[in-house]
């Protein structure tokens, strides 16, 4: 009898512990849900998509119109020079606006390589510095010209 009473037990708490288990991984489940349901509410995980991902190949060495189209340098001598060399610190766009003669470039070339640990440019130095003296030219600043065929009038008190 005794020996039935502790099969007894024993069954009993088996059997509440399998119910314990059953109830632990149902919460565990609806938590798991009620997450993915707020990181995807539209559940597009399973749903087929039509889409496809489209990759598009960029030429970035395409020239158009006489444009390095990937950076909007000027094509001629030199461009791939300047591309590979200039292009991996800074945008084309400062390179152009900084319109020096031959012996600014230079000065800055020497400053970038003392102060910004530019590399040494070797025979390189001397293509860059003619394709963009030839092709980003000093421009004259200066004032604004000087204002003709205007009809002044007199301010009144």
């Amino acid at each position: 009898m005794e020996d039935n009473k502790h099969k007894d037990f024993t069954d009993g708490v088996l059997l509440i512990y399998k119910q314990f288990l059953l109830i632990l991984f149902s919460i565990g489940l609806f938590i798991c849900t009620l997450l993915y349901v707020k990181a995807d509410p539209s559940f597009s995980f399973f749903r087929k998509s039509g889409n496809t991902t489209v990759y598009v190949v960029v030429d970035e060495d395409k020239i158009e119109n006489g444009i390095h189209l990937s950076t909007g340098l000027i094509d001629a001598e030199g461009l791939m020079t300047v591309v590979n060399n200039c292009t991996n610190c800074h945008s084309a766009k400062l390179v152009t606006q900084n319109r020096m003669n031959k012996e600014r470039w230079a000065e800055t070339i020497d400053w970038m390589q003392e102060k910004q640990n530019l590399w040494d440019l070797g025979t390189n130095e001397e293509i860059i510095i003619k394709y963009l003296v030839k092709n980003y030219p000093v421009e004259k600043k200066g004032r604004r010209q000087v204002l003709t065929n205007i009809e002044w009038y007199e301010l009144e008190d």
